[in-house]
């Protein structure tokens, strides 16, 4: 590049030489071309009409790319916080002075008798009770249905008073249910015995007593080996081992 410049300038020079009586140069073929287009720069250069540009843009207004003012974002509602509901109800540790309520272990204590005693005495196989119902008119007596016999569950309640007094288990809803040999519990039977437990409701004499019974059926092949009591009739049942 800088060769044909030097060559171009040389050339130009002589060719202004000639203004000054010196004589045209001859130019070949290349030469020419290379004066032809330096001229043509020049003057595209100086030419304030001229633009180097492929497409001459000025006449279009360039949009420029406006952006969209963001919404400004609106602050959710602040949710209502529910109201907790405070308990104000004063805890008391009342562990130390509540009383441990123990299963009860008489009759006499789960139904509330205070002037009495009950024990048991023992039981009675039998296929009718009492024994010798036809012999002293028993007003009843009852009979075990067939392949069955009579569990005759014997106690006796003492009166530990010194004046009479009414043992009534009717009013307290006495009722008993039996398991023997640890076998599902039956309920007692409801007799019309005047001494059945259950029902009983008579005045005893002071320092005396009086022999109370509750029956249950079992099969007549049974051997008793134990026998769960269970009372029932208050809050809770409680169960006492007879034997």
């Amino acid at each position: 590049m800088k060769r044909a410049c030097k060559l171009l300038c040389g050339i130009m020079a002589a060719a202004l030489l000639t203004g000054c009586g010196s004589t045209m140069p001859d130019l070949t073929q290349e030469e020419t071309d290379l004066i032809s287009e330096y001229a043509v720069g020049v003057l595209l250069k100086y030419d304030k009409y001229h633009s180097g540009r492929l497409v001459d843009t000025t006449d279009y207004e360039t949009v420029e790319d406006v952006e969209e003012p963001e919404e400004a974002e609106q602050p959710e509602p602040e949710q209502e916080q529910e109201e907790v509901p405070v308990d104000d109800t004063e805890v008391v540790d009342v562990s130390q002075d509540e009383e441990t309520i123990a299963t009860p272990a008489t009759i006499e204590e789960y139904y509330g008798l205070q002037d009495f005693t009950i024990q048991y005495t023992g039981y009675e196989l039998a296929q009718n009770y009492p024994p010798d119902a036809d012999e002293n008119n028993v007003f009843f007596s009852m009979d075990a249905t067939e392949g069955m016999q009579l569990l005759v569950l014997k106690f006796t309640a003492f009166n530990t008073s010194s004046s009479d007094q009414t043992l009534n288990m009717l009013e307290r809803g006495a009722r008993f249910r039996v398991s023997v040999n640890g076998e599902s519990s039956k309920g007692a039977l409801a007799t019309m015995l005047l001494n059945d437990m259950q029902t009983y409701n008579e005045v005893v004499p002071a320092g005396s007593m009086v022999e109370l019974v509750s029956i249950v059926e079992v099969p007549q092949s049974v051997s008793v080996n134990t026998i769960e009591f269970i009372l029932r009739g208050g809050e809770e049942n409680a169960v006492l081992n007879l034997q």
